[in-house]
């Protein structure tokens, strides 16, 4: 593995923002919507760089310290399987966590304190996606990548943080896309952009990343089919536009409730 396959998830996710960032503009869902839109600084270097990517390069980081110490009979079956069946079990197994964890962040006050920034941008694309409180980043990555860290391959964890970094830009991208019965099982931005839409009308839904088939068993899916948002975010603008302006809003005793 090694360096190598640092350099290909890398490579990979920069070559997906840029393929999406064409569509973007070729087939956009909402005409008119910039590139260089409010917020895209922030979202690019102090959340997709420094929490996202560096983040991963950390716990990669770590997974290689800790390796030589782990008992490898200890590890159990999983380490044995093929990569790809490790991936896949680690990828059906947290978007089931996700889905429900997700949907408890709106449910709880106290959890959707950490999840508004997620929600706060009016601009929703390819980039978006990416801005999550500290707290929330923490929480998710750490019950996410620890069992992989005692149980999975090395390279199980740069293949899944490669996959989560590319379906996130892609259900949050700014496209016109129809997928048909494959949005039944497979989620996309056609579906995920109404759970950030700012419409009273339509709340708690859409609470799946990778599999929409979570929002079909649990009844929380919307999928109007002549209909799209006309605006997202919080509502207002009295959020804080800055990254520690967002990080410290989440502990104000006065709070918006989802």
């Amino acid at each position: 593995m090694g360096i190598d396959l640092v350099w290909m998830t890398f490579v990979a996710i920069v070559a997906a923002a840029g393929i999406l960032i064409v569509l973007e503009h070729r087939h956009p869902y909402h005409q008119g919507q910039q590139l260089f839109r409010a917020g895209f600084y922030l979202d690019m270097v102090w959340y997709a760089i420094l929490q996202s990517y560096i983040l991963s390069l950390v716990i990669y980081g770590v997974i290689g310290l800790v390796r030589p110490y782990v008992d490898p009979q200890s590890l159990g079956v999983f380490r044995s399987m093929p990569m790809l069946a490790q991936l896949g079990i680690a990828l059906l197994v947290h978007d089931f966590y996700i889905y429900w964890f997700h949907r408890l962040q709106h449910a709880v006050p106290a959890l959707w304190r950490i999840h508004e920034a997620h929600h706060s941008s009016h601009d929703v694309d390819w980039l978006s996606g990416s801005r999550s409180h500290p707290t929330e980043i923490l929480i998710n990555q750490t019950v996410e990548f620890l069992p992989l860290v005692l149980f999975a391959s090395p390279e199980v964890v740069l293949l899944k943080g490669c996959v989560d970094a590319i379906w996130g830009m892609y259900i949050h991208s700014n496209i016109d896309v129809s997928t048909g019965w494959l949005q039944y099982i497979i989620n996309g931005p056609e579906m995920h952009r109404w759970h950030h839409a700012d419409d009273e009308a339509v709340t708690n839904v859409n609470f799946s990343t990778k599999l929409a088939v979570w929002d079909w068993i649990f009844r929380t899916a919307y999928l109007p089919k002549h209909r799209k948002p006309e605006r997202y975010g919080l509502g207002g603008d009295s959020y804080p536009a800055t990254y520690l302006g967002q990080t410290v809003y989440a502990f104000r005793s006065e709070r918006r409730n989802s």
